[in-house]
């Protein structure tokens, strides 16, 4: 009830320009999230940078690296973001959301690199053990890590989410990772002040596990991205939602798709065989209209209608009309190649 009466207070269309409009400013939302996050970052970077060099501590040195690759991890994000703006052409009839599922790809792959580079050096430390200085030095640079971390981390997240962008909620990840890995490098300092010399190469290592962890949830996120995959409560809802409608007797199938940080569905409804074609079409569009505002995120869906068999053929069965429905943001009658 508290949706519909907004969606009565509140002027909208669904005209092809409010659906740009849309996209532009939740492009724009994840750009806004991305310029900040990169700039505490890389002021936290810079901080731990300075007290690896005066300290030599290999814990630290790999919560640096990681830090520093998940600031890097803003550039392909970014760029996906702008290219996600880019109109749909004849090639690309979609458009360019996609472009975010492979930056997704790129961030896990640096999540992977940092792993191993963590790994290598706290390795090489325990091989050729080197003494540690400034331990208040580093305690401060850990702290200062996990505060900038976690606070990007729930930036992100809470962006990621709000737009519906799988790749900046797995960036996100990959900084409360960050944070939880600087908290133990404070575990290396405090073991090394108790004279205990191999204490930063094996939280080094503890390091290591703790970014294989976020790579397994990250890679999972962007997976299931790539192949299709939507919360089934969404199915749900667009089912209950389809049976709504008047006029609609049952539903078929119904397909959703992530395209970028938007969903497009496609839905089969049964309607009564003796409609004509532009009754059964203004059922369509109520069904498309009322799918829309249902679901959240989905900003496109193409609506067919089908008939149960006629009365008068019982050995009729199910049959499938050509699509009564429409997109929600129809795309130009020539689009541009």
């Amino acid at each position: 009830m508290r949706h519909r009466l907004a969606h009565l207070l509140t002027p909208h269309t669904h005209e092809a320009g409010d659906k740009v409009d849309a996209a532009l400013e939740t492009s724009r939302e994840g750009m806004r999230t991305l310029w900040i996050s990169l700039a505490v970052l890389g002021v936290t970077t810079v901080v731990q940078a300075v007290i690896v060099a005066l300290s030599g501590s290999v814990a630290l040195l790999g919560d640096t690296v990681h830090n520093a690759a998940d600031a890097l991890t803003t550039v392909p994000l970014g760029i996906a973001f702008l290219l996600g703006r880019r109109a749909a052409n004849r090639r690309y009839t979609y458009g360019y959301g996609r472009a975010e599922d492979l930056a997704g790809v790129l961030i896990v792959a640096t999540i992977a690199a940092s792993a191993v580079l963590a790994a290598w050096t706290a390795v090489d430390r325990l091989l050729d053990p080197r003494d540690i200085t400034h331990l208040w030095a580093v305690s401060g640079a850990a702290l200062a890590g996990f505060a900038g971390n976690e606070w990007v981390a729930r930036y992100r997240i809470r962006t990621g989410r709000r737009i519906g962008s799988a790749a900046l909620v797995a960036d996100g990840l990959h900084a409360r990772t960050d944070g939880f890995t600087s908290l133990a490098v404070l575990l290396g300092a405090g073991g090394t002040a108790l004279g205990w010399r191999a204490a930063d190469p094996v939280v080094g290592l503890l390091i290591t596990l703790a970014i294989l962890l976020v790579l397994k949830d990250a890679a999972r996120e962007v997976y299931r991205r790539l192949m299709d995959s939507v919360d089934p409560e969404l199915v749900a809802t667009a089912h209950a939602t389809l049976r709504g409608v008047d006029g609609v007797l049952d539903t078929g199938q119904v397909r959703m798709r992530w395209i970028g940080h938007a969903l497009r569905a496609e839905a089969d409804i049964v309607v009564d065989a003796r409609l004509t074609v532009a009754e059964a079409h203004r059922i369509a569009v109520a069904a498309e209209h009322a799918l829309i505002h249902a679901v959240p995120r989905l900003t496109a869906a193409t609506v067919h209608t089908d008939h149960p068999p006629l009365e008068d053929d019982p050995h009729a069965t199910l049959h499938h009309h050509a699509p009564a429905g429409r997109r929600a943001a129809p795309a130009p009658a020539h689009l541009p190649n």
